[in-house]
């Protein structure tokens, strides 16, 4: 049911996407959703055990490793309060669904820090307590599914008349469309109804950049050793366990779980850790990589992009980003590894965890420079083993470049952290892209292909040239107390173009001062600040 329902999702993700207009038509909700709830399925595939609550947790532990956006993020809260309801449970039944349902609409609703009604929430929320409605006069569980969704999508048809931006634009909310497409997939299995595509395949995920400054002779311990042990009786020798595992290598994880033990450890002799494996059960989902051969593959890839100390610093620095401008000037200010992404392709939990790992610190701040990924890195800063991961919830590619420029290396952590967050709202942001289809935002018309002026996040400017419309939008931001303007020209704009952007600024508001630097975005023309 679960790779039904994502597999549903998967084929109409881009009808999704083109229902997704709140806050901005990024149109990105579906394409997130089913990355989300396809790494989900893709841990569900790895269960060996039929066990409710086994599904439940490899469901719930997917879902959280992978989301990616906030819609992502949600439904993974989503899962994670589904899987709570299934703890001891051997079978489920309506009562057992229903309960599931709440705890799951409990722990999203916790998650997000301003609950907005008209949403995935709502559709989630108004579901639940219709399916607990029906769990008590009904045994059959179809049934009860099936009127769940019949009622869910009710709910949906009204999400409109909750959120002013979708009756504008005719649309329904995408989160709760999505998540209506994975309970139908769910219930075309359990009706025996066929969905094509039930296979789950690879999610297109960037692969990370290899340390490039790390010679493969390097690696201290070789060899990656991930198994599981099938244990019958009480697994009483946890800590001698780690204590061996710990001679013989780094990386240590050992997590018991009723009768399965998951051990991971890098080791020079992978021997050691399965003969002592054996003492206590069976062996199996053995794995074992040779992480110098892959790293001296991974040589070739270049993705993303990863400056790699040597050594372990105080502090290192994680920002997303796209364009190959914009790279360097983070580069220039000290950031350690850039992830790619932003506006159109927001890194998941997982994406960041890596980054992390990456970056040889002991405080790691990173810049999302989107508020879609801020609670991404929110959930992979709570994840995050043997260092500190500090999100300052940088909203724009200006609003994280200031953070960095704020930040005090003579500082402790926990200041600089206050001083980089508290200077963000001093920073203006200005974005100059075009609209990808008709739609209404804010009261504004909006034809396919117009120049979109986009000032804090708002949609201050829509007009048809794209010079005009640039000006427009920086005479919309400037006041009296503006001091610096601070200009990154995309791809598709030219030097000359951009200069003289700024002509017009130095004539029109000289006593500001005009920086211009080629960030080689794709998609915006222009992004700019106003300080």
């Amino acid at each position: 049911m679960i790779i039904g329902g994502a597999s549903l999702l998967e084929k109409n993700k881009d009808y999704v996407d083109e229902l997704n207009v709140f806050p901005v038509p990024d149109g990105d909700t579906g394409t997130n959703m089913s990355l989300t709830v396809m790494a989900a399925a893709k841990e569900v595939q790895k269960v060996e055990s039929d066990k409710v609550e086994d599904v439940g947790k490899a469901l719930s532990s997917g879902a959280l490793r992978g989301a990616r956006g906030n819609s992502g993020v949600i439904l993974s809260q989503l899962f994670r309060g589904f899987y709570k309801g299934l703890i001891g449970v051997e079978s489920i039944d309506t009562t057992v669904l229903a309960n599931a349902f709440e705890k799951g609409v409990a722990t999203a609703y916790k998650a997000v820090m301003k609950p907005k009604e008209g949403t995935i929430l709502t559709v989630a929320r108004e579901g639940a307590e219709k399916a607990m409605q029906l769990a008590l006069d009904s045994n059959d569980i179809e049934f009860v599914l099936e009127e769940t969704i019949k009622y869910s999508e009710e709910v949906l048809q009204k999400t409109p008349d909750m959120l002013p931006v979708l009756k504008q634009a005719g649309v329904v909310d995408a989160g709760g469309q999505g998540l209506l497409f994975i309970l139908k997939g769910a219930l075309a299995v359990l009706k025996g109804e066929e969905i094509e595509n039930l296979i789950v395949e690879e999610a297109p995920v960037k692969k990370a950049r290899p340390q490039e400054m790390i010679d493969p002779k390097d690696i201290k311990f070789g060899y990656c050793t991930e198994f599981i042990i099938n244990t019958n009786k009480e697994f009483q020798e946890e800590l001698q366990f780690r204590d061996f595992l710990e001679s013989i290598g780094d990386s240590v994880v050992v997590v018991c779980d009723d009768d399965i033990i998951k051990i991971h450890v890098h080791t020079n002799d992978p021997g050691n850790a399965l003969q002592k494996g054996l003492e206590y059960g069976q062996l199996t989902n053995i794995k074992i990589d040779n992480m110098r051969e892959q790293h001296e593959s991974q040589l070739n890839i270049d993705e993303n992009e990863t400056v790699q100390p040597t050594e372990l610093k105080d502090v290192g620095f994680i920002a997303v980003s796209i364009g190959e401008g914009l790279k360097e000037i983070f580069k220039g200010l000290g950031v350690d590894y850039i992830i790619e992404g932003g506006q159109t392709m927001n890194p998941s939990t997982e994406d960041i965890l890596k980054a992390v790992d990456q970056v040889h610190a002991k405080d790691v701040f990173i810049l999302p420079n989107n508020k879609n990924i801020i609670l991404a890195a929110d959930q992979a800063a709570k994840l995050v083993e043997g260092k500190a991961l500090h999100v300052v919830p940088s909203k724009s590619i200006p609003q994280g470049i200031a953070a960095l420029i704020n930040f005090d290396e003579n500082s402790s952590a926990i200041n600089n952290y206050d001083n980089m967050k508290d200077c963000l709202d001093d920073v203006h942001t200005g974005q100059v892209t075009f609209a990808v289809r008709d739609t209404m935002i804010d009261d504004k018309e909006i034809e396919k292909d117009d120049i979109l002026g986009i000032g804090d996040n708002k949609i201050m400017v829509v007009g048809k040239g794209l010079e005009e419309s640039t000006k427009d939008l920086f005479d919309k931001l400037i006041d009296e107390d503006s001091e610096l303007i601070t200009i990154y020209y995309g791809e598709d704009v030219s030097e000359e173009d951009a200069m003289q952007i700024a002509d017009y600024l130095e004539e029109e508001y000289d006593e500001c001062e005009v920086e211009v630097h080629y960030g080689g975005q794709p998609l915006y023309y222009y992004i700019f600040s106003v300080e």
